[in-house]
């Protein structure tokens, strides 16, 4: 549930727009990626200003595979080198980082990073900022239904014990409440396979600005609109 104030408590974020970002000034699309990481670090320090507690971010897709080598291989060294960027930062901000996703495809030495990171800032409070890399809400599910099958099969679990909350804890977001807001930038309306089963009462927004451009200002005017909104989940406003 949203703090009282109106403000979210979990905002999820599926950072759209960098490519074309750079495209549109004749740039490579590396650069609006580099641009988009500098981006992330200015909306991770306003979330925590802003009141969120938990701020999550759709940084890599389990489709994203698809695209060209030269583009993936960018993506995942600008991974890398943020982690060790901001390591520092983070911590003395007291901001935890996590991530979501398959780990396996990734390259070993992303995977200690992310490892390393996570013991490192396990004890922060201030704000849970959760990265989501080689994720999909699909592939989330079948992990998880795969994992709960495990136990039954091991006599760990009966089938008739599942139920919603045993589902919601063995997906990637057990430590995370479920999103209040969802953000789409760069004009695209769709959700992209992401938080499909937790973002079920999430409030939506698109908004057409590019991720490089997405600043704290337009962050806390998103914000200001979702205040006003009525969430009844599905009951009749009193």
């Amino acid at each position: 549930m949203p703090e009282e104030s109106g403000t979210p408590r979990h905002v999820a974020i599926i950072m759209d727009g960098n490519g074309r970002w750079a495209t549109n000034k004749g740039w490579p699309r590396l650069v609006g990626h580099r641009k988009g990481a500098e981006r992330v670090k200015a909306i991770v320090r306003a979330s925590s200003d802003l009141g969120i507690r938990y701020l999550t971010v759709y940084a890599f897709s389990t489709e994203n595979w698809k695209r060209s080598t030269e583009e993936v291989l960018g993506l995942m060294k600008l991974f890398a080198r943020y982690i060790q960027r901001e390591a520092e930062a983070l911590s003395k901000e007291n901001v935890r980082m996590c991530f979501i996703g398959d780990r396996t495809r990734l390259d070993p030495k992303l995977q200690d990073l992310m490892a390393w990171i996570e013991t490192r800032t396990a004890n922060n409070t201030r704000l849970t900022f959760t990265i989501a890399i080689n994720y999909g809400g699909r592939d989330e599910l079948v992990r998880a239904a795969r994992g709960l099958a495990e136990r039954v099969a091991a006599g760990e679990l009966k089938p008739e014990d599942i139920d919603e909350a045993t589902l919601d804890g063995a997906l990637d977001t057990g430590h995370l409440p479920a999103p209040d807001l969802v953000i789409r930038t760069s004009g695209e309306t769709r959700v992209s396979n992401f938080l499909l089963w937790q973002a079920a009462y999430a409030e939506y927004e698109f908004t057409p600005v590019l991720w490089p451009d997405f600043t704290p200002e337009v962050l806390a005017e998103i914000l200001s609109r979702f205040s006003g909104r009525d969430r009844r989940y599905g009951g009749v406003k009193k």
